[in-house]
Formats: structure tokens, sequence, C-alpha cells
């Protein structure tokens, strides 16, 4: 028997071949998500209020750590390569070249926001602890984001917290409420089945 025979007939990597496909799957679904929350935008400067943080931190929820930083990592690699997946806002660049602009720390902090999230709902099942760990992601891509607007774009830290950080609070806390019913509406859906 042939290696390549050998391989198609074992079961074992048959499952481990059938499971890659179904994450990637559900890997590249939180991808588009999170693209096309992105384009529901509300166009404010220096940072747009969009729905792209909530995807990011329910991708966390749904997928698990790793592999909702993997959703995100391919959502920045999607948006550096020039595809229309970032927030449409006037005046700003696009491909690699948003990663320099306003709100380029709140794209690198996608990853690092999914991944926590994922992190902590995976230790806090329950509603409270779903929609803690969801807020807590929200509030990493806000400090973060806030910080490299802060150091590299307005010069002004005082500043960068106030307009990109704490007007999104109030916010993230409703996208949280919002995730996690999303999330616990899903899981009890598919649980009665």
């Amino acid at each position: 028997m042939s290696v390549k025979e050998n391989i198609r007939s074992n079961k074992f990597f048959h499952f481990v071949a059938i499971s890659n496909v179904y994450d990637l799957f559900w890997i590249l679904s939180f991808t588009i998500l999170t693209a096309l929350a992105a384009q529901i935008t509300i166009p404010v400067k220096p940072v747009p209020f969009t729905l792209q943080t909530m995807m990011v931190v329910v991708s966390g929820v749904f997928l698990g750590a790793k592999k909702g930083a993997y959703s995100q990592i391919i959502y920045l690699l999607l948006g550096c390569l020039g595809l229309p997946v970032f927030a449409q806002i006037p005046d700003n660049a696009i491909g690699i070249m948003r990663l320099f602009g306003p709100t380029g720390g709140y794209l690198l902090a996608f990853p690092i926001g999914a991944f926590l999230t994922g992190l902590l709902a995976d230790k806090m099942k329950n509603y409270f602890g779903i929609v803690l760990s969801m807020f807590i992601g929200e509030s990493i891509i806000l400090l973060i984001g806030s910080s490299f607007l802060g150091a590299f774009y307005l010069k002004d830290m005082k500043e960068a917290l106030i307009s990109g950080a704490v007007v999104f609070l109030i916010w993230a806390i409703v996208k949280s409420f919002i995730g996690a019913s999303i999330y616990f509406g899903i899981s009890k859906s598919n649980t009665k089945k």
C-alpha cells in the first residue's frame, strides 16, 4: 500500500482533513462578517463608529481564542492587499497604508481582542461572563487603538483617549450585550435541534 492510499484509508487523517475544512469555513465566515460589519459606518473623525469590533469579539466567543484571532489576521491581510474590507471612510488610505492612519491601532488590535475574548469566554460560560469577556475584548481594542492614535496621529494622549476610547465605551457596552445575545440565541437554537 502506498503512502497516499494509507493516508486516504486512515480514519484519523480523514477526520483531520474534514475538521480543517470545517474550521476554515468558520474562520473565513467570521472574516467576511467582520468585513460586512465594517461597512456599517458612521463617519466621525478621527475614528468612525462601526460594528466591526462587535464581530471581532463575537468571533472570539464563537471560534475560541486561536481561531478567532486567525479570522481577524485574515481580515487584516485582505485589507492590506487592498480589498475593500476596511470601513469606507472619506480621506482615508487604502490597503496596507490604512494601518498607518488614525484607525491603524484599532485594526492591529483586532486579533488580540478576538484572542483575549475567546480565552476569557472559555472560562466564563454564563451570560454575564460572556458579556464581560466581550467588553474586555472591546476595551483592549479601544485602549490599543487610542494609544496608537495618540502616539502617531494626534500627538496628545489625553485627547486620543477621549476621542478614541471614552466616546466609544457606552457603545462597547451595548455591542457586548448585543454580541452575547447573538451568541446565546444561536447556541440555544443549535441545542434544540
